[in-house]
């Protein structure tokens, strides 16, 4: 076959773009990606031989080789892994191929984190190009008779040709170095690189001499550093172990490294990252922990190991009871990958709760990058609930500090039965509406719940230390049982009064304007200085709720709400008092739907006849003027 030039996907030439202007703080990260893409080969094909044992036929052990040439300025990576043909470098090479590549390169052009996602996202070959000027890649699959030779100077196409010189099998990649970059010829600083990023590889990584009298070296300690002893890895191991195992450049926030014995046999490595990943919430994400059999690469993708409330975990898992040829099948139905699905998520819940005793300020960092994720597990978890209900942090109008359901249900007011919350997009916002006002005025707290998830698993769970939680925007107030404690502020909220006569009159007027768009009008015992506000029926959904399912189209059709009116405003009282005087009635009926507007614009809903509304508003203030001049 002829050479070939096809061009790069647009996504990957924009990727290449920044990569070379220096995404990397450290251009030396370059060979941990390569060598960590090498050690990944190998393990792929260490895997398949188990159904294939012909793959691995004469075979003398895996390596990752790296040599240079000065002559030459090149820097040389082979490893005799899995290899590719010419589908897989022009998928793996040529093309992101992932759901949410453009999202992912505008955070990258956007943002100078770059190098935080460029890892996890997988593409860390690109990463050559900060250091050399051209790339060729020469590489065979295992068990296939063609080898194929790619090669690009990364600047929007690639060429791809049949190679009678491939290696046996694997893949050999040579950089041409950029001027200036000689310092990757060095053995000194190959050295170095390798040592620091590299040595818990447990593939050797050999760096060849240029001299027939010596010995080629060993740069690693090539072993799995998870089967070491933990008092002979540095935390410098660990943290270089993570980096390669999550694909990621920052630190760990927390680590767990344990050994399982008894009924079950397993070794676990874990990592809580201290940066949200770009993709958290992403629908294809895949699983970030890595299953191996017997220090036996299976998959990177077990959903199994974890539940999705965990999948920010990085790291792996080491079994000695699953049979090696286990496949993808019987994964999903495997038992005791069940057991020890349950016993991670316990053992990763009981360290963040230490973690949240011990060091609180520390794990409100957590919950600020994972707590969303976290509260996935309150409606999928049954089992865990308590144990997530306890780890659970969340803001509240009793201050800007994060508090536990622990902290609310201790200071919560003699005769308050229930927890308050209010959910919507952003607390700021939720803190400011009218809904809060009695309850304020009460000092009775109410969490701000701001995350999408938060209207989902308050369907599904019903209490926490037996008091129920309770939405301040659905159903009556029930304000007239709270006592204020000593220190509240004074301002009392008086238990409702009997209505007067013009009140009723009002309330009667409106509910015959407004007709089908409202449910009922009542006199509000939450207000104390907004005159409206809107509520649901207390068999109807929240109403942030309905507004989620009906944008996910989920739900087709709107309930109509209560609108709540305080009979203490001087707006609703003025309004009362127009009630059967001559000519009044036009200017009342236009009061009750700029109210009900009102009332929908505060709640953040779109107003369902935006000219009526103005039309409206304009000959109020008109008349206002008017009579007022």
């Amino acid at each position: 076959m002829a050479q070939e030039e096809l061009k790069f996907e647009a996504e990957v030439s924009r990727l290449l773009d920044i990569v070379a202007h220096s995404l990397y703080s450290e251009k030396e990260i370059f060979l941990r990606e390569l060598i960590s893409n090498a050690s990944d080969a190998c393990d792929r094909l260490r895997y398949a031989a188990l159904t294939q044992p012909e793959l691995l036929a004469e075979d003398s052990g895996f390596a990752i080789r790296l040599k240079t040439d000065s002559a030459a300025r090149t820097l040389t990576i082979v490893d005799n892994g899995i290899g590719m043909n010419r589908q897989d470098l022009i998928d793996n090479l040529g093309t992101i191929a992932r759901s949410g590549t453009a999202a992912f390169v505008e955070q990258l052009e956007s943002k100078a984190e770059g190098a935080n996602l460029i890892g996890q996202f997988g593409v860390g070959f690109y990463s050559a190009y900060m250091v050399a000027r051209k790339v060729e890649v020469s590489t065979r699959r295992a068990g296939e008779a063609e080898g194929w030779r790619w090669a690009s100077d990364g600047q929007g196409a690639f060429t791809i040709a049949e190679d009678p010189e491939a290696p046996a099998r694997g893949t050999r990649i040579v950089l041409h170095l950029r001027d200036g970059d000689e310092e990757y010829l060095d053995a000194m600083r190959i050295r170095q690189v390798v040592s620091t990023y590299s040595d818990h590889i447990a593939v050797p990584v050999v760096l060849e001499s240029r001299k027939e009298d010596e010995p080629d070296e060993t740069l690693n300690a090539a072993s799995a550093l998870w089967t070491r002893p933990k008092s002979d890895i540095t935390e410098e191991q660990y943290k270089e172990f993570y980096h390669h195992v999550g694909h990621t450049f920052d630190d760990p926030w927390l680590r767990l490294h344990f050994k399982a014995e008894g009924m079950l046999e397993y070794t676990g490595l874990l990592f809580i990252p201290s940066s949200k990943p770009f993709d958290l919430f992403h629908p294809d994400r895949k699983t970030g922990i890595k299953l191996y059999v017997k220090r036996v690469f299976i998959t990177d993708d077990c959903s199994e190991l974890v539940p999705s409330y965990l999948r920010f975990l990085r790291g792996i898992v080491d079994t000695e009871d699953l049979p090696l040829n286990i496949s993808r099948e019987l994964l999903q139905n495997n038992p005791r990958l069940a057991k020890i699905r349950t016993a991670l998520s316990k053992r990763v819940l009981s360290e963040l709760k230490k973690k949240a005793e011990k060091a609180p300020e520390d794990y409100a960092r957590f919950w600020d990058a994972f707590g969303p994720v976290l509260k996935e597990g309150l409606y999928e978890d049954s089992n865990q609930r308590d144990t997530l209900l306890s780890l659970a942090r969340f803001r509240s109008t009793a201050g800007d500090d994060l508090v536990s359901l622990a902290d609310y249900v201790a200071r919560m007011k003699p005769g308050q039965e229930a927890i308050y919350t209010i959910t919507g997009d952003n607390p700021e916002v939720l803190a400011k509406s009218p809904q809060l006002e009695g309850f304020a005025a009460k000092g009775i707290e109410v969490l701000l719940l701001s995350d999408p998830v938060d209207d989902f698993w308050l369907t599904s769970v019903p209490d926490f230390d037996g008091k129920p939680f309770k939405s301040v925007t659905r159903g009556a107030a029930d304000l007239e049982k709270v006592t204020k404690a000593e220190g509240d502020q004074d301002d009392e909220v008086e238990t409702p009064k009997e209505t007067s006569p013009a009140l009723d009159a009002l309330i009667a007027f409106v509910k015959l304007t407004l007709k089908d768009e409202v449910k009922d009008v009542r006199v509000s015992a939450r207000l104390t200085s907004s005159p409206v506000c809107l509520v649901a029926d207390e068999g109807d959904l929240d109403m942030h709720l309905e507004r989620l399912l009906k944008q996910q189209r989920q739900l087709d059709h709107s309930s109509a709400r209560i609108l709540e009116i305080n009979p203490d405003h001087g707006l609703i009282t003025a309004l009362a008092g127009q009630i059967g005087q001559e000519g009044a009635g036009g200017v009342v009926e236009d009061a009750a739907w700029l109210l009900l507007d009102q009332a929908r614009i505060i709640e953040g809903e779109a107003l369902p006849d935006p000219a009526a509304f103005s039309r409206r508003l304009s000959a109020l203030v008109e008349k206002g003027l008017v009579s007022g001049g």
